[in-house]
Parts: C-alpha cells; structure tokens; sequence
C-alpha cells in the first residue's frame, strides 16, 4: 500500500474511531488552579449556566437566510456543562411552535450540517436548535476534544430540557434530528427520553460498533486488543506529559487511490464547501483517547423498546448504509421507517439541498406529532 494511502488511511482511523469533526474552540472560563475548591463542604444543587464568550459574527458555512430569526442560546446539562446553540424561528408566526434539536456530524460543529438542518426546518414551521456538543465548538468544559456516549446522550436530553420550557414550544411536539454519529446518538435518546415524539437519524453512524470493529467490521480480537494496548499506553504518556495528544484527521487532499469516502470526507471538510475552522474533522481532530467509552460499550441495548416514530434516511451509496439496516431490524412495531435515497453518498446528506429530502422530514415529524 502506497505510503500517501496509508497516511490517508491512519487519518480516516482516527475519524473511524471517532468519526471526528469538531473544532479549534476557544477555552473560555478555566479554573484558577490557584483557589482551590472544598467540593466536601458544597451542597448547592442548582443548574448553573456558564458565561461564554459567543461568536457575534455570522461564521457558518451556509448563508442566513432572510424567513427566519437566528440567536445564539445557552443551557446546561446534569454534568454541569454548558452547551452553546444557534436558535432558529420562522419569521412570522402564530400559536405555539413544533420544535426540534438538531446535532452532527459526530465531531462537527453547528455552523456546518446540523445548522443548515435547523434553518431549513424553521424555514418550514418548526423552532430549532442546533447545538455544539461538550467539550467541543462554543460549548463548554475542558479537556477539549472529548466525549462520551453517556455525555453526548445527556448533551441531546439537555436541548429538550431547554426546548421544552420556552414559552413559544408546544412540549408535546418536540423531536431531534441526527446526523452522521449523532444519528445513532440520537436514536439512543430516543430509548430514554419519553418527551421526544420522533427521531430522524440521517446518513447514520453506529459509534459504537465503529469504534470497536472498524469501517466494515474489519477489526477482529486480535486488533480490538491491539487497539486497547495503544488507548492505555497513550493514556500514560499524556498524563505523563500534563496534556492530550490530539489523534489527527484527514489529510489535506485525498490520495487517488483513497477509498471513495475518503475522498468524500476530504470534499466536505477540507474545502470551501465545509472546512469551518472550530470543526475537529478539518483541522487535528479529536483527543488520542476520547474513544475509550465508545471502544468498550454498545450503542442501542434498549432500542427494541423505543414507543416513539423513528425516521432513518440513508444513501443508497453510502458506505455506512449497514449502519441503518442493521437499527432498522432492531426497531419494533409501526412507529419505523427506513427511507433509502437513490445514488446518495454518506455525505450528500450532510449538505445537498437537492438530495437531503426536507419534505418528507416535514411530514414525519407533523405526522408524529398529530
């Protein structure tokens, strides 16, 4: 294998481990090491939002458009952390709103897919919110370039917990809108999260599987160990070195004998079309070890008993399509669909107008909300 190939490759491991894409953000509010903090003394309960310091400037990769009011919101989740989102709303409207949370791709910020997603659906009636996950983006909490399944699952519940309690959101019609990784995060919410009345889970991810298995489930016992042999002995080093390595991504340009999807993420996140510069998946990527949870858990144990309306959209393309047959199966009863875009690639769902099927997301989520 060509050297340029295989340097390709390790970036795109890195993104396999973690699908990256989230951001150079900047660390706002550090903990003075100096005043140290008598946590055995606190008792105090309450939810604490953090100021940040938000971006003013309209810096997403996608234009403004003029039939909808845009803010930037904040709101906290149970492990203290705050999360930074883009807010947006029909311009005009009467009477209480359908919401919907929207997050992805797994390691990208919402200047990219997931708040071109949120405007398109407030272009269409609904208020969304498109949200940086912890430690990533705008959003709160340090080391940088972490996460968890159980932190992104709370980061999801966190943006219902804030849409559910503005004034102008009907709570009983409230669903979240997944992409890439966060499809498959979004579907894991749903089996917890009895206020969500639909789930769309677009050009989805497993994180779980593919942390652990590899693109394809190419990754058998041997290299599973391999894999923790290196998780552990960069975890000694790090510490050792009082800072996170950070696992890279992908390369500048893709090598011609790059797999096609490769070369698709390498179109989307390192060109005009989505390279932002707070997006891990365009720059260094994630932390060298912010796979472990993922390396040793399963997405999706209680999927089976998800009671509310479940939309997978997949390319027919895509080399993740396995990813949402396979959810597909697991899903029981009427409340499932699996809607297969015709010559669609993994990425055309982030950000092709002409492909993403908006229409059809409109009236699964009226439809589940009647």
């Amino acid at each position: 294998m060509r050297k340029s190939l295989r340097n390709a490759l390790a970036g795109v491991l890195a993104l396999a481990m973690l699908l990256s894409a989230t951001c150079f953000a900047q660390v706002t509010a550090a903990a003075d090491a100096s005043e140290p903090v008598n946590y055995a003394a606190m008792t105090d309960t309450s939810i604490i939002i953090e100021p940040i310091v938000l971006t003013q400037e309209w810096d997403k990769v996608f234009p403004l458009s003029d039939e909808v009011n845009h803010r930037k919101v904040t709101f906290a989740n149970h492990f203290g952390t705050t999360l930074v989102a883009d807010l947006y709303e029909p311009k005009e409207y009467s009477g209480l709103l359908p919401a919907v949370a929207v997050c992805g791709p797994f390691g990208a910020v919402k200047e990219q897919s997931s708040g071109l997603y949120a405007q398109e659906m407030a272009k269409r009636g609904f208020l969304a919110i498109a949200f940086d996950p912890s430690y990533t983006g705008e959003s709160g909490r340090t080391p940088r370039y972490f996460n968890s399944p159980d932190i992104n699952v709370e980061d999801y519940q966190a943006a219902i917990d804030f849409l559910s309690v503005q004034e102008n959101v009907d709570p009983q019609r409230i669903g979240t809108i997944g992409i890439c990784g966060w499809g498959g995060m979004a579907l894991q919410v749903a089996a917890l999260d009895t206020r969500i009345k639909a789930t769309a889970a677009m050009t989805m991810y497993d994180m779980s599987r593919n942390t652990a298995l590899g693109y394809f489930d190419s990754i058998d016992a041997e290299g599973r160990y391999a894999a923790r042999v290196a998780y552990n002995n960069q975890r000694t080093e790090d510490y050792k070195n009082g800072e996170y390595k950070l696992g890279g991504a992908l390369p500048e340009q893709a090598p011609e004998d790059a797999p096609q999807y490769v070369k698709d993420y390498v179109a989307y996140y390192k060109t005009e079309r989505g390279y932002h510069p707070r997006c891990l998946n365009s720059n260094n990527g994630w932390a060298a070890t912010a796979g472990g949870s993922l390396m040793n858990m399963r997405l999706f144990e209680y999927a089976p008993e998800i009671r509310s309306a479940v939309l997978l959209v997949h390319g027919e393309e895509a080399h993740s399509l396995m990813y949402s047959q396979e959810a597909y199966k697991l899903l029981q009863g009427e409340n499932k669909e699996l809607l297969t875009i015709p010559g669609a690639s993994h990425t055309d769902l982030y950000d092709q107008m002409d492909i993403i099927p908006f229409d059809k997301l409109e009236s699964f989520f009226m439809e589940a909300f009647a």
